[in-house]
């Protein structure tokens, strides 16, 4: 399972089952008013704090950075969701000190981020379960094998699959309407490689975008429509969207917490990461005590409220150590 062998490269994680546990759009979460409720007093730290990539991880770092604003008023953290490729070219160009990525930096980002001086540290903090989704009166395609997925994704299909009994004959004679994540997207990168073995490789002819609320509405709205992005967008929109179960070979499985954390939902199961400028982490006490917040396990449950899969307390805890240590570069194979 390709998700156990990501987090095996991270050696901190370990394998999956040992753990067993469209366009540069920029959200700004303000610092909520300070209130007796807060999880804990004000602190000295202050300070502006820019995060952009992953529209997938975009919902991890919104709610952490809600909630250590309210313990940080005088730091202001802002998030935004260009793509992870968009993320890491602004990243490794200075522009920000944390990237969020929903796949691993690739060769030539690292080449750029070493052009331009920035050391990063690598650093998982969730999984995901890539989901398929269907507009909820499509009462035909309650699961796909990965064979299907790839003769509806793959390159060849532009222009030939355009119709739902191309995929399996029974299916109606309907156009097959897609929506998929801009080719910015670690997810597109992740999708195209389970999927169609190669990462890119895929059709064209799909509505794209890498704000994962537009694939939503494009889902939502049409009849027909086939789209994929992270958990959490499905997790938020269940009365609004359809889950595909997803069959690689052993049987139909829905994406859930339980079937990624049981190794059963693949091969879209995946790790998520973030990305932190070294030299922030090493100069900046607001950058390193806001990682140091969202690798705290106690703050777990965050990831949990936004849909997808904390990892387990100790991975966490060596994840931090990591983070402490200052280990920079990819981890590799």
């Amino acid at each position: 399972m390709r998700l156990a062998s990501t987090l095996s490269l991270v050696v901190l994680l370990g394998s999956l089952a040992a753990c067993a546990s469209g366009g540069d759009q920029t959200a700004t979460t303000e610092s909520p008013a300070a209130t007796d409720t807060a999880a804990s007093p004000a602190s000295d730290l202050s300070g502006d704090i820019l995060v952009d990539g992953s529209s997938t991880v975009f919902p991890i770092g919104e709610a952490m950075a809600e909630e250590f604003m309210a313990a940080n008023p005088n730091v202001r953290v802002t998030v935004g969701t260009s793509g992870t490729g968009g993320g890491f070219e602004k990243f490794c160009n200075g522009e920000t000190v944390v990237s969020n990525a929903s796949r691993q930096i690739k060769d030539e980002e690292i080449a750029l981020c070493q052009e331009k001086g920035v050391e990063f540290i690598e650093l998982p903090v969730a999984y995901d379960a890539l989901t398929v989704v269907v507009n909820p009166q499509n009462d035909w395609a309650t699961c796909l094998t990965t064979d299907e997925l790839k003769t509806v994704w793959e390159p060849g299909a532009q222009g030939t699959v355009t119709n739902w009994n191309q995929v399996r004959a029974d299916f109606p004679d309907a156009p097959l309407d897609l929506f998929g994540p801009g080719t910015d997207s670690g997810t597109f990168d992740y999708f195209t490689d389970e999927i169609n073995g190669e990462e890119g490789a895929s059709r064209g002819d799909f509505t794209a975008s890498e704000d994962d609320n537009v694939l939503v509405q494009g889902v939502e709205g049409d009849v027909n429509a086939l789209g994929y992005f992270g958990y959490a967008y499905y997790a938020e929109n269940q009365d609004r969207l359809k889950a595909v179960e997803i069959d690689s070979g052993s049987g139909c499985v829905a994406p859930s917490p339980e079937t990624v954390v049981d190794g059963t939902y693949t091969p879209l199961s995946r790790p998520l990461f973030i990305y932190v400028s070294k030299q922030a982490a090493d100069e900046r006490p607001e950058v390193k005590a806001f990682i140091d917040f969202m690798l705290d396990p106690a703050n777990k449950g965050f990831v949990e409220e936004t849909g997808y899969v904390p990892m387990a307390d100790d991975i966490y805890t060596q994840v931090k150590e990591r983070f402490e240590k200052g280990e920079t570069g990819k981890t590799e194979s």
